[in-house]
């Protein structure tokens, strides 16, 4: 029995509409234009991040000066407190010889009193009575005499002691007023730095904004770019699927034409071969893939510790102090964290280092190498102008561990070459 085909066999759904090409063209061209923003905010925001990580290098150095200026103030501070303490001995010594020196003279004055009353050396009528020879009356008047002399030595001896004291007690005031301008300096330039801290972290956050607005400006941007190009997408899905649709009408009017002329020769119609089975895809291979551990280890255990400025010692993560400036604003002296130089200061603690509190004196705590030849373990530095305002602990393939800034915590990232001086400090 033959096999009669009716056309709802091969019947294919209704045309799908089919874009023009000026509608595509013309979404391409918006697509093109969206994009060409993008590029140009991207570009713009490269160069405001740029800046932003160079008024960062600027705040961290501000920063660094800083904590030179509270360590060194600290040890003026120091100088001055025992200064005044030598000071106030030597002046003590002083008062004390002059106060011997005034009992001598009252017991010269006694003397001389006495001798007036005598018209002679005291008691020396009095002595000679009672002599019983030529060699007793002798040895009386030379032990009168000796006893009329060694007052005025006693005199002439504390007065030499009175002027040693008086010239020790000027030095120590000397080294005392020298300490107090030392300290004095020591503040104001505490003062100085604090307030360059602080016009620094302006200059850095009025940066941040502006990069902030262009980023969101890009984002709104790329979601315009993204809305375009899902309109080419649909317009050119449109025009897939009406082709698709043409390319199924084709493939109808053939098996009409082939189910028609198997009719006419009462053949039972061959099949319409089928689609080959599609060969799998090969599969993608599978992915394959000492003291130094120790300072390393100890860094890595405070990762998530928030940044203090000021924070940090041997012990662990300290509660921060207070700057007047950049780090106030942060809240830094009421969080327990690190600073970048105090996170040093704990891992190096490990294998009994000690590093002081300053990153620029920690760059010069142990012998400097190439970058090339840089190690776990090894201190990296970063400076503006020469001067190093930051610090950071390398721990090798690329990576580094450090507190990097106020309102971030203790991290591990990838080393940063701006700004990196030529050399690393090794420690071990």
């Amino acid at each position: 029995m033959a096999l009669t085909m009716t056309p709802s066999a091969f019947a294919v759904p209704p045309p799908p509409p089919k874009p023009s090409d000026q509608d595509i063209e013309n979404s391409k061209a918006d697509r093109d234009s969206k994009a060409t923003k993008v590029g140009e905010l991207t570009s713009q925001l490269a160069d405001a991040e740029s800046k932003l990580v160079d008024l960062q290098a600027t705040v961290e150095l501000k920063l660094e000066d800083a904590n030179k200026a509270l360590v060194d103030l600290q040890t003026a501070r120091d100088v001055a407190d025992q200064a005044r303490a030598d000071a106030a001995a030597a002046r003590q010594e002083a008062d004390a010889a002059t106060a011997a020196i005034r009992k001598v003279r009252e017991d010269i004055d006694d003397f001389a009193a006495a001798s007036f009353r005598q018209g002679s050396t005291v008691g020396s009528m009095t002595a000679y009575f009672g002599a019983k020879s030529p060699k007793d009356l002798l040895d009386r008047a030379g032990l009168l005499n000796a006893v009329s002399s060694a007052p005025l030595d006693a005199l002439e001896r504390m007065q030499r002691a009175r002027v040693e004291q008086a010239n020790k007690d000027s030095r120590a005031r000397a080294a005392l007023n020298l300490a107090n301008e030392k300290q004095t300096a020591a503040q104001n330039a505490k003062r100085v730095a604090d307030q360059a801290t602080a016009v620094a972290e302006q200059a850095r956050r009025d940066q941040a904004g502006e990069a902030s607005q262009l980023e969101a400006f890009r984002a709104r941007t790329e979601q315009e770019l993204a809305d375009a190009q899902a309109k080419v997408g649909g317009l050119e899905s449109q025009l897939q699927r009406y082709q698709q649709w043409l390319a199924a009408k084709q493939r109808e009017d053939e098996e009409r034409a082939k189910a028609a002329a198997a009719a006419a020769a009462a053949q039972r119609p061959s099949g319409g071969g089928g689609a080959k089975p599609s060969r799998p895809a090969p599969g993608r291979p599978p992915v394959t893939g000492g003291s130094a551990s120790i300072v390393i280890a100890r860094a890595l255990s405070q990762l998530g510790v928030p940044y203090a400025w000021g924070g940090g010692n041997a012990n662990g993560p300290t509660r921060g102090i207070r700057d007047g400036g950049v780090a106030d604003s942060f809240g830094d002296y009421a969080k327990i964290g690190f600073d970048c130089s105090g996170l040093m200061i704990y891992a190096f603690a490990g294998v009994g280092i000690r590093l002081p509190h300053y990153s620029g004196y920690q760059a010069t705590s142990g012998r400097r190498v190439p970058l090339s030849q840089m190690a776990p373990g090894d201190m990296l530095f970063w400076a503006t102008r020469g001067r190093i305002h930051h610090v950071a602990m390398y721990i090798g393939n690329g990576q580094m561990v450090e507190a990097p800034y106020s309102g971030s915590r203790v991290r591990i990232s990838p080393v940063r070459y701006g700004g990196l001086v030529p050399y690393a400090t090794r420690m071990l």
